[in-house]
């Protein structure tokens, strides 16, 4: 009996003890993600006929961030110079009225793997449509500096310093398209950094009184696609052995004591509400095996009132564009000109940055 009771006393024990290595080696790798796909390497000649501008930014705690500037069709077209088209209001099928503006920009986020440039080459093309397209590398992908991956709580850094590097070229509406970890860190952005309205809310205290910086810009959308509610529905469903989320949730927490901040914190499904003031669109493969559907639908159901959600019949994950990309692109271009066309100055409003 006394052995009994001391095998039942000793059994969680010795549970934790067994658990504690695993999830400090899955710690270390959930922080240490590829720089690149190796198909990247294939990628050349279709980004060299996106062309574009490679540019380099700071974030706002100073890392060297690698992005690449696409300008929009018709702003290239013209110079960058187009004059702001008058679409307020609903445009005919086909929406033969919209016209990019300069002062209007879409930031790509890429996921957990490799650099902007799958993203670029794949969705870059129809984006440059509605508006000039940034797409960035975070932290420790491509060519940004190095630096662990922390799921949202350091990237909304990067988003920060790449709306700064946008307000100094006069943008003034961003929309936020961002893939899996890039979803999970454009809803982040938005809760962790506000959508820009309230300028005051960015100021910094201690900035010295002549320095004037440009506005930032606001955010007007966000589009986020394959993004799961909690950050241990993708790394239990990779795991693919039993109580595999339980096993994420405890390594996300030594991802947290690590880098002095719990990623779960800024995670979809905890911050999700905070944009009700924020058009969002939340698009999911029927398919999707890394974080099935019915979890979307619960990120979904999560949102604020008004959100849209597309279900791509048959797209595994982050292949919802692949698969039907006419049902994709109708839907990302739908929101976002939408968005753009909302916040536009009326005719008779005093000029943008005055």
């Amino acid at each position: 009996m006394i052995r009994r009771l001391a095998l039942v006393v000793a059994a969680p024990i010795v549970a934790l003890l067994a658990i504690r290595p695993v999830t400090d080696r899955l710690a270390t790798r959930l922080m240490a993600a590829p720089r690149r796909l190796p198909e990247e390497a294939g990628m050349q000649p279709a980004l060299d006929r996106l062309g574009g501008e490679v540019v380099r930014l700071r974030s706002r705690d100073g890392l060297r961030l690698t992005g690449r500037w696409l300008i929009a069709i018709e702003a290239e077209a013209a110079g960058a110079h187009v004059p702001v088209a008058d679409t307020r209001g609903d445009a005919p099928d086909g929406d033969p009225g919209w016209g990019p503006d300069p002062r209007e920009a879409i930031l790509l986020l890429h996921g957990y793997s490799g650099s902007a440039t799958p993203d670029l080459v794949e969705l870059g093309p129809f984006l440059r449509e509605t508006a000039s397209v940034l797409g960035l590398d975070l932290r420790g992908h491509g060519g940004s500096d190095e630096s662990p991956t922390t799921f949202g709580v350091r990237e909304v850094d990067d988003v920060a310093g790449a709306l700064a590097w946008l307000g100094e070229r006069g943008v003034r509406r961003v929309a936020i398209v961002g893939s899996s970890m890039g979803g999970i860190v454009a809803i982040a952005s938005v809760a962790v950094l506000g959508d820009g309205r309230l300028a005051s809310a960015d100021l910094d205290p201690d900035a010295p009184a002549a320095v004037s910086e440009a506005p930032r810009p606001r955010i007007v959308a966000v589009v986020g696609d394959s993004v799961a509610p909690e950050l241990e529905v993708v790394a239990g469903s990779r795991l693919r052995v039993p109580f595999g989320r339980r096993i994420a949730g405890h390594a996300f927490a030594r991802v947290g004591e690590r880098i002095g901040a719990d990623p779960r914190s800024v995670e979809p499904g905890a911050v999700v509400g905070l944009l009700e003031d924020v058009p969002l669109l939340l698009i999911h493969g029927g398919r999707d095996r890394t974080v099935p559907l019915r979890e979307g639908r619960r990120l979904a159901a999560a949102a604020p009132a008004g959100s849209r959600h597309v279900v791509i019949d048959g797209a595994d994950h982050a292949e919802g564009h692949a698969t039907d990309p006419a049902t994709y692109e109708a839907a990302v271009t739908s929101l976002l000109r939408d968005a753009f066309r909302a916040t536009r100055p009326a005719p008779g409003d005093a000029p943008e940055g005055a």
